[in-house]
């Protein structure tokens, strides 16, 4: 099995040794030809309009919608689940999203950069609790009827499940801890 992260701007490095980790072989994907092999993509965390743009440079959009068609799963965090969201609350005018996910996003809903912080989440089918690192995050403003939240803090949706697509808004990459990792191994690609 191999699962790509995007690895254009953002923390792709860390997702990276997080799935070496696990024994997963991962793959730094920089080019859209790269997605072929993939049994699952984490789109991660950084800045969404720059991820975005890049996104679109290098045709990424249309390839990663046909390889999730054909089976692919793919795991946004926080700016990457704004991009694999259906609606975004408060994006940049002409920003683009895969629109994969039954969610809807707001931008920076937790604040600026300041406003960061860490908190413990009680994640669905994770035995103990999960320090969640937030930073200038989102939160999952609504979801689908067909959508699973997987975790809420202070009343806002921060990890949900559509199918073979999973998004945390929130940065796994950064605790040292694998169980979202491994979540998403084992239960979204290999749903």
């Amino acid at each position: 099995m191999e699962i790509g992260v995007l690895a254009l701007q953002g923390a792709f490095r860390e997702h990276i040794y997080a799935l070496e980790a696990l024994d997963v072989h991962a793959t730094a994907v920089r080019l859209p030809s790269q997605l072929d092999e993939l049994a699952g993509l984490i789109i991660p965390g950084g800045e969404s309009t720059a991820i975005s743009k890049l996104m679109e440079s290098y045709g990424f959009y249309a390839p990663i919608k046909h390889r999730h068609d054909e089976g692919m799963a793919v795991w946004g965090t926080c700016a990457g689940a704004i991009l694999i969201a259906q609606r975004v609350i408060d994006g940049i005018e002409g920003q683009t999203s895969l629109e994969l996910a039954d969610i809807e996003v707001r931008r920076n809903a937790f604040g600026r950069q300041i406003d960061s912080f860490e908190a413990d989440l009680d994640v669905a089918h994770l035995d103990d609790p999960y320090r969640g690192i937030f930073i200038r995050a989102p939160w999952i403003a609504s979801v689908g009827e067909d959508v699973e939240v997987l975790a809420q803090h202070d009343g806002h949706i921060v990890a949900a499940r559509d199918g073979r697509v999973m998004a945390t808004v929130f940065h796994p990459e950064l605790t040292g801890d694998p169980s979202m990792h491994r979540y998403f191994i084992e239960c979204v690609v290999g749903a």
